[in-house]
């Protein structure tokens, strides 16, 4: 398997597990999903559904895949899927941190681009 097909794989793997039904009571009326796009190599879960009288439709996560790295391009999970991904066996300059802006990206441990 090439790089990116591994990185893919570890993508969803995680992903699917972060979406994944917790043990306890879910959220009545939300739900949580993953979206996957392998074709555009785009992956987002997302809560949906309704909470008080007031539409939920929120992204948690959205990853993708371009020029051979990892684009977090937006994580609400609790640890940060970078770590994930690093434990996985992705090396940091193969994930770039895409909420940061880019002239501050240089200050983490991961690529800049």
């Amino acid at each position: 398997m090439d790089r990116v097909a591994d990185y893919r794989a570890e993508l969803t793997r995680i992903l699917d597990r972060h979406a994944a039904p917790t043990t306890g009571p879910a959220e009545p009326g939300v739900e949580t999903v993953l979206l996957t796009d392998t074709g555009r190599d785009e992956y987002v879960i997302l809560d949906r559904g309704w909470r008080g009288g007031r539409r939920v439709d929120d992204v948690i996560v959205h990853a993708r895949i371009a020029g051979g790295k990892v684009w977090i391009e937006q994580d609400w999970t609790d640890g940060g899927i970078a770590g994930e991904l690093v434990r996985a066996g992705v090396p940091r300059a193969d994930i770039v941190l895409g909420f940061h802006p880019p002239e501050l990206r240089h200050l983490t441990d991961f690529a800049v681009a």
